[in-house]
């Protein structure tokens, strides 16, 4: 999580100095060619300049909801935002391991799930030796949880 907050901090750092340095740079520029009305660099820059008014107001709007998030809050015995998950495939027949993490740090080539997405949201509140009937595009999926580890587990572990 704090890993996220730092990205998302680095991201809005980024967009302010464009914001407040490179923008208003480039308008003056694009000014200097004469007529606004046609003046495709000005209507570019304008437009970035929108683009990132909205993308900061975005991540801002972000970090107040990461920062937010209340640790104690999650549970300690069952799935939650940040549980490494082992989970039998029932069709399948194989172990698969998932972390549950927020949208942004969703990646599924690491096995990072989104709680938000449809395992995600099938595996939360659930306890080992629960199973986990999720719809999938192409039906049905059961993941029995065969072992968790906690956000709690997991900080305990790296102290």
């Amino acid at each position: 999580m704090e890993e996220l907050k730092k990205k998302l901090l680095e991201e809005i750092a980024a967009l302010e100095y464009e914001l407040r340095n490179e923008l208003p740079k480039e308008i003056l520029r694009a000014r200097a060619y004469g007529d606004l009305s046609e003046n495709a660099e000005y209507h570019a820059a304008k437009e970035r300049q929108s683009f990132v008014n909205a993308r900061l107001a975005q991540l801002r709007r972000r970090l107040a909801e990461l920062s937010m998030v209340d640790l104690s809050r999650i549970p300690r015995d069952r799935v939650g935002l940040g549980s490494e998950v082992v989970v039998l495939d029932r069709h399948k027949g194989e172990e698969i391991t998932y972390k549950l993490v927020a949208s942004e740090e969703a990646d599924a080539a690491k096995g990072w799930i989104s709680t938000t997405s449809p395992i995600g949201r099938g595996l939360l509140g659930k306890e080992v030796g629960d199973v986990a009937r999720i719809q999938i595009p192409g039906g049905w999926r059961e993941l029995e949880i065969l072992a968790l580890r906690t956000i709690h587990d997991l900080a305990e572990a790296e102290n």
